[in-house]
């Protein structure tokens, strides 16, 4: 009969620790590479608790004050049954020290119709932290859940754009991402949109397969494809944490909520109510008889009612809080949504708030805020000249990349990916079916280094066309592969600038030398080739290389002359070099540019 199996972070439970400080002794003890995730069977489990618990029981032990006796350590200790439940008490430092932890903030992202509106319909029914009547507000595009006493909020967002709006404005305020896979249908071209969207926000990302309740649920072919994008689940010995569920049928929704909660232990998310505010817009709408309302996050501080806030161009007081269920509260703490009234404008998506002492202040920071923003709308590139022209380094550059289908996106991947320019990082950001959206821009404006959005066989919705512009992304459609592909490659030369090529073209004997009031010149005898006025020569002595550099001047007899031809003498002047001896050899060159 097999042996059941148990995960770390259930072990860590019933010892009363967190996950962190186990996997810690644990390696101390030698027991390295467990996740809190990973599953052990019964014995494994039983050997964890107790080297865990003779561990910290002889950590405890109190040290005598005098010198302790030598027969007395040699002695084995003795563990009775309540040594455990003393000693494995977590220690963790005061929260006064790193301010307390704070419910993880998690966005929901995937494929259309794999079920992340069931699923959050789930959560919101079975889970709310509120039960008040009125139930979800219309509009509000966060709540928190609950599970064992703990919260997670939950953003509510509409899809990749919202997600990466808030990025276009320097906002991180997702803690984890939850990407909704349906067993039934697997990896497809707005899986893989989110999971790039998820990878460029660089947050934790959580696998959700759902439907398993479907009769043509095949996980191990979700897991499949899913590592092929570099998410290899712990199941098949990678790093990523999934978990099977119906949102359907309400089947294991608890033990995601428990996954959400062991990540943000994992990442110890932490707040202070007594720092100062910071807390990001992410939704804003006008309501009949409220004018602008703006749903926020707080990730630090405390907003409260009658404080003065700043979001970008918008500022006002605060009239009043709602929480997600509508009811009137006087304070917001880390990790909670509410909703605010009092704007006098409405304030973006994705500006974060600041909170001043008076309405002076308010005022002052919106207008300076409008200032600040007025170069800005200024496009910044619009060819890839344009863009290569802003760089003076090794040129960057991040691509997304959109196709007509799936056999033309992997034959443009594959095309991109072969060029190689010496001085170019190329990389390809985003990769998907489909016309070039809104969304894409979003992203390409987020990202540190220049981007450019390319679409082989589509193209650009007039929206994304339209942002682009005031964006400063290239958008470059192309129906030929090639065509493409020699547009980007002849860009990124042309960012390097020519490319040169030494020739030789004579050598010279120094003889004697001659002072001048414009320095030291060179009887030299052409030995080889010849030399030419707008050459560069290469000082050679005891075949030691003294000196590169170009010809100051260059004399025969009297005159001065463009080239002299071999078994004839000449005086050369070289520029900036006066220590010439009697027996150098001059190796005179030229650089001619070559295609690259």
């Amino acid at each position: 009969m097999p042996l059941s199996k148990k995960r770390i972070y259930e072990i860590a439970r019933e010892l009363g620790v967190s996950s962190k400080e186990l996997i810690k002794k644990l390696e101390e003890m030698g027991m390295p590479g467990l996740k809190a995730a990973n599953s052990v069977d019964e014995e494994e489990s039983a050997l964890i608790v107790h080297l865990f618990e003779e561990e910290t029981a002889a950590a405890d032990k109190p040290t005598a004050k005098t010198e302790p006796d030598v027969e007395s350590v040699e002695k084995p200790v003795v563990v009775t049954k309540q040594a455990p439940k003393k000693t494995a008490k977590p220690k963790r430092k005061p929260a006064s020290t790193h301010g307390s932890v704070r419910p993880p903030i998690v966005s929901v992202l995937g494929h259309i119709d794999h079920g992340k509106t069931t699923l959050l319909d789930a959560i919101r029914e079975s889970h709310l932290a509120s039960k008040e009547a009125g139930g979800i507000t219309q509009g509000i595009a966060a709540y928190q859940a609950e599970l064992n006493g703990q919260k997670i909020t939950f953003i509510d967002t509409p899809g990749h754009k919202a997600f990466t709006g808030m990025r276009a404005r320097g906002a991180q305020v997702t803690d984890i991402a939850i990407l909704v896979v349906a067993a039934d249908d697997g990896v497809m071209a707005q899986t893989v949109e989110a999971i790039d969207h998820i990878k460029a926000a660089d947050v934790p990302i959580i696998v959700a397969i759902n439907k398993i309740d479907k009769a043509n649920a095949d996980v191990s072919k979700v897991i499949s494809d899913l590592a092929q994008h570099g998410l290899l689940p712990e199941a098949w010995g990678g790093d990523t944490i999934s978990v099977e569920v119906s949102a359907l049928e309400r089947k294991n929704i608890d033990e995601l909520l428990e996954m959400i909660l062991l990540v943000a232990e994992m990442a110890d998310l932490r707040a202070d109510p007594k720092n100062p505010v910071e807390a990001t817009i992410i939704e804003s709408h006008l309501a009949t008889g409220q004018g602008p309302v703006a749903t926020v996050v707080v990730r630090d501080g405390t907003l409260r009612v009658k404080d003065w806030a700043v979001a970008g161009a918008a500022q006002g007081r605060v009239k009043a809080l709602l929480d997600p269920s509508g009811n009137r509260v006087n304070e917001a703490l880390p990790g909670e949504a509410v909703s605010i009234l009092g704007f006098c404008d409405l304030p973006e998506v994705g500006t974060q708030i600041e909170v001043t002492k008076n309405q002076g202040q308010a005022k002052k920071l919106a207008q300076q805020y409008q200032r600040d923003q007025r170069p800005q709308a200024a496009p910044r590139a619009r060819t890839l000249d344009d863009l290569f022209a802003q760089k003076e380094e090794t040129a960057k550059l991040k691509v997304i990349l959109k196709a007509a289908s799936t056999g033309g996106l992997e034959a443009a991947r594959r095309e991109i990916a072969a060029l190689d320019v010496e001085g170019v990082e190329l990389d390809i950001l985003v990769s998907g079916v489909g016309g070039i959206s809104e969304s894409d821009i979003v992203l390409a404006s987020t990202v540190n280094e220049e981007c450019l959005a390319i679409g082989f066989g589509v193209s650009a919705d007039p929206k994304a066309l339209k942002l682009a512009e005031r964006e400063g992304i290239p958008v470059l459609l192309y129906d030929i592969i090639y065509h493409l592909v020699d547009e980007i490659e002849s860009a990124l030369k042309r960012q390097l600038g020519p490319a040169y090529e030494e020739r030789a073209m004579g050598t010279v004997e120094v003889r004697n030398l001659f002072k001048a009031p414009s320095g030291m010149i060179a009887g030299c005898y052409v030995a080889d080739g010849r030399v030419e006025r707008r050459g560069l020569v290469r000082v050679i002595r005891n075949n030691t290389e003294m000196f590169t550099g170009e010809i100051a001047s260059l004399r025969r007899f009297e005159d001065d002359v463009r080239e002299v031809q071999s078994g004839r003498e000449c005086g050369i002047r070289i520029r900036d070099f006066n220590d010439i001896q009697i027996g150098d050899r001059l190796q005179v060159f030229v650089l001619e540019e070559v295609e690259r």
